[in-house]
């Protein structure tokens, strides 16, 4: 993510959460559009204690959703330039990625500075980010692009492939770049098998289920800190997601957002809003 932006330190536990897991922090985001409604993971426990600090605080009231994308995200939660914090000043928070949490559309994750000046990718101290994304192919999923692209260029200098080249060189100059990434992706099975390599990515059956059928941004997967999920209200975000935009990415009329917290028993969660949570929590 493009973003210089941060978040602060909260290391509490959630003591209902603790004792025994019966209950649960519902978090509510109510914009002009709607409310967006949101679990937060106990396996993120410093990301979850921190946001739910900076919403029972009201901390996050009357900040924007300052950075949309259509088929993207929304992102927002910008508490220290609110209140005029020197951005060098702007708390962090260790990264807390886990595999079994992914960027499918609704789930919820901390930006952060680029890995040239934060290789340790840590978070922002505020900031977040709703995932909306695109639906894909199995075969677009799971293809490992830089690889693909690498062993096509010298499958081309073939002499036997030099109509495959000529394609290739026809959409290139023409700039038809989707055309040029089906072609590459047409070609992959018989790349792998002509130059003995492995062109895919290894994903799991629920990433697979859930790209190809919801959707979301699987590039940015083990780069980020996913820490919750949308469990109501994703079209509020994708209608915020339309919002007009100006420079950065910003709409041109302010969506403020206000955050508050609810506990409510976990058995109640799955019932009011269809939500399941993982086996073992």
């Amino acid at each position: 993510m493009r973003v210089l932006n941060y978040f602060i330190f909260g290391f509490l536990l959630i003591s209902s959460v603790a004792c025994g897991g019966q209950k649960d922090q519902v978090v509510t985001i109510e914009t002009k559009y709607g409310n967006i409604v949101a679990i937060l993971f106990d396996d993120t426990p410093v990301h979850k204690s921190n946001f739910l600090e900076l919403a029972e605080s009201g901390r996050f009231d009357s900040t924007e959703f300052h950075r949309v994308i259509p088929d993207f995200m929304v992102q927002g939660g910008d508490v220290f330039t609110k209140e005029g914090m020197p951005s060098e000043e702007w708390p962090t928070l260790p990264a807390e990625i886990r595999t079994n949490h992914f960027h499918k559309k609704g789930a919820i994750a901390a930006a952060r500075q680029g890995n040239n000046i934060n290789p340790e990718r840590r978070s922002s101290g505020s900031q977040f980010y709703i995932v909306l994304g695109e639906i894909y192919t199995e075969l677009e999923l799971t293809a490992d692009m830089p690889k693909l692209q690498s062993a096509f260029m010298q499958y081309v200098q073939l002499g036997s492939q030099e109509a495959l080249r000529n394609e290739y060189s026809r959409l290139y100059a023409a700039q038809e770049f989707d055309s040029l990434t089906h072609l590459l992706l047409s070609k992959r099975a018989e790349i792998e098998e002509s130059l003995n390599l492995k062109l895919t990515k290894d994903l799991t059956k629920e990433e697979i289920q859930a790209y190809t059928t919801v959707g979301g941004t699987p590039h940015l997967d083990d780069e980020y800190t996913v820490f919750g999920e949308v469990i109501s209200g994703i079209d509020v975000a994708e209608k915020i997601a339309m919002e007009e935009r100006g420079p950065r990415d910003k709409p041109l009329n302010p969506v403020y957002m206000k955050v508050s917290v609810e506990k409510m028993s976990r058995k109640k969660i799955e019932k009011e809003y269809g939500y399941t949570y993982p086996d073992g929590e």
